[in-house]
């Protein structure tokens, strides 16, 4: 994985087959951090908290503990494996607003791993693969 893209810290603009995947709330608030971005430049919608939106994809941070963002997550996994024409672009999702550390949340993107078309922060990276 030393080769590897990883996730910029910003991320400003897309291609047209570049996706933004954020960490949301159930109820698709997404008024701050990177779901703000997420509206304001990706398409995200108000009121929808998971899933695919414009170049954005929600995956709910804001329910619970880590246990209940897995599923959110393995969801997210299986989608871009079946859109492999798509790149998606994870960011260090419920690492801010959310209250989250990275070692509780990279092992969570651990399928991730030796799929081309999901990138991760180096953050996660390097936990996921220490």
């Amino acid at each position: 994985m030393k080769n590897r893209e990883y996730t910029p810290e910003y991320i400003l603009a897309l291609q047209p087959n570049e996706v933004f995947v954020f960490g949301s709330n159930l109820a698709g608030c997404h008024g701050g951090g990177a779901a703000r971005v997420a509206m304001n430049k990706f398409g995200a919608v108000w009121g929808q908290g998971v899933g695919l939106q414009g170049q954005s994809y929600a995956i709910p941070t804001m329910q619970g503990g880590v246990e209940t963002i897995k599923p959110y997550v393995d969801d997210f996994i299986t989608f871009a494996k079946e859109h492999p024409q798509l790149k998606f672009y994870v960011t260090r999702i419920g690492c801010g607003i959310a209250g989250f550390r990275d070692e509780e949340i990279a092992p969570l993107f651990q399928g991730a791993v030796g799929e081309e078309n999901i990138i991760l922060p180096k953050s996660f990276a390097d936990i996921i693969t220490s």
